[in-house]
């Protein structure tokens, strides 16, 4: 086999291979012996028929068209590696030139774009490290206050915002009641913002038994169309009015919460305060890691095909679908629900899938700039990580990832690229 490979433009190549000589008269022989196991000739056992006669019945033509699969079932991997070739997509192969005495086969295919790195290092980008505010503190003890606190019946007087109330409620568009308006003894916290605009506010200052028409209008975005914009009237019985009783912030309040290690009202702070910085902190990390991976790639700008851009996206499709799986869903009824189509989700994902590609790209240039390698220990570490997240043996994920350790390899050198990336902005830290 000769091969000639050019390199074209957006990341195309093409190989031609030439096959000639004993390689293509043994893929033809192959050919022959094959299809004569399928053709009965007269006089003959099935399969046993001479090679002329097999050959004048089923023609030279179908002969040379089943050889060309011999060919690239024996030397199809070989045509790339030889010339260092990995394509990002399936290739497709055409014939050139076919006779008995030579064979000429051209292949197209996709390959990653070459990476020329730019800035990698200390990129200007910087890394946040949370605080806690006494008032954040305090927003959150008012939040335990408000889980805990007791409604009492308010025997007289009226509704005052932050009350509960039983009501019965229905709802009339031009006197006639309409769908879903309607309620009876329904317990409505007065100030939660549940209903449309007005109507909570249009409680306040009643009484226990009385009656009320509430003159409203519908938001104009409103879900159901034929009340969006709409006047209508909510006739409203207000049955029982239960006033919230908050606890004080104490010791008690603390002990209320039930949770390990706090009996003190000092230990819900401290205990509140890690919830909060550890809230941030993850925030401001998922920040810095997107801002630094904008960096990286402002910095090294590289054009990627469609094709890898498509791989990606079928990548982080399977991952929607395990995650929906978890949670007892289908990509189907999370369509239903959201009114978006596979498609649509594709789309929603399209610009991330880019920048995956394109990270990952570079994170692998880096990995060669830096002669990064990938040493036993570090193989070991991986499996002993894995295996504690998933809970199984590390004997047992070698077993598994036993056919894919290069893939392996490439992940521990991959990560060790991206810390390197991470660690050099060190000084930029606030």
């Amino acid at each position: 086999m000769e091969t000639v490979c050019n390199k074209l433009e957006n990341c195309q190549v093409e190989i031609v291979a030439t096959y000639e000589g004993d390689q293509w008269k043994n893929a033809q022989k192959k050919a022959l012996n094959k299809l004569a196991k399928q053709v009965k000739i007269d006089g003959f056992r099935e399969g046993h028929a001479p090679a002329r006669m097999v050959k004048a019945r089923i023609g030279t033509a179908r002969i040379l068209e089943d050889a060309v699969d011999v060919i690239l079932k024996d030397c199809y991997d070989d045509i790339f590696t030889k010339n260092e070739i990995a394509p990002v997509g399936q290739p497709q192969a055409n014939v050139e030139e076919m006779t008995e005495e030579v064979l000429k086969l051209k292949f197209s295919a996709t390959v990653a774009p070459e990476v020329e790195l730019g800035q990698y290092k200390g990129l200007d980008v910087v890394k946040e490290v949370a605080e806690v505010t006494e008032d954040e503190i305090n927003d959150e003890l008012k939040n335990y206050q408000q889980q805990f606190a007791e409604l009492l019946i308010k025997e007289e007087g009226t509704v005052e915002n932050g009350d509960s109330v039983v009501i019965d409620y229905e709802g009339f568009k031009d006197d006639v009641p309409f769908d879903g308006g309607k309620a009876e003894n329904y317990t409505l916290e007065i100030g939660s913002g549940s209903f449309i605009p007005g109507f909570e506010e249009q409680i306040i200052g009643m009484s226990i038994d009385e009656e009320k028409d509430l003159n409203l209008t519908f938001p104009e975005n409103y879900a159901a169309e034929d009340l969006a914009g709409q006047e209508v009237v909510f006739k409203v019985k207000l049955h029982e009015i239960k006033t919230k009783v908050l606890p004080e912030i104490d010791d008690e309040l603390a002990k209320d919460i039930n949770r390990d290690g706090i009996e003190t009202l000092d230990d819900l702070k401290v205990y509140i305060t890690e919830q909060i910085k550890n809230r941030k902190q993850n925030e401001m990390d998922q920040k810095f890691y997107s801002d630094l991976r904008d960096a990286l790639l402002e910095a090294t700008p590289i054009d990627v095909p469609d094709v890898m851009i498509d791989t990606q996206l079928d990548s982080m499709m399977n991952e929607v679908e395990q995650s929906l799986s978890q949670q007892g869903m289908t990509l189907e009824m999370y369509a239903q629900f959201t009114g978006k189509t596979k498609d649509d989700l594709k789309e929603d994902m399209k610009e991330e899938a880019e920048k995956r590609v394109k990270y990952n790209l570079i994170v692998d240039e880096v990995v060669k700039a830096e002669n990064i390698e990938v040493s036993d220990e570090d193989v070991e570490k991986y499996f002993e990580d894995i295996s504690a997240y998933y809970g199984n043996s590390v004997d047992e994920m070698k077993k598994i990832f036993a056919n894919n350790m290069d893939a392996v390899k490439a992940d521990i050198a991959a990560t060790k690229a991206s810390e390197l990336i991470e660690n050099s902005i060190g000084d930029n830290a606030e």
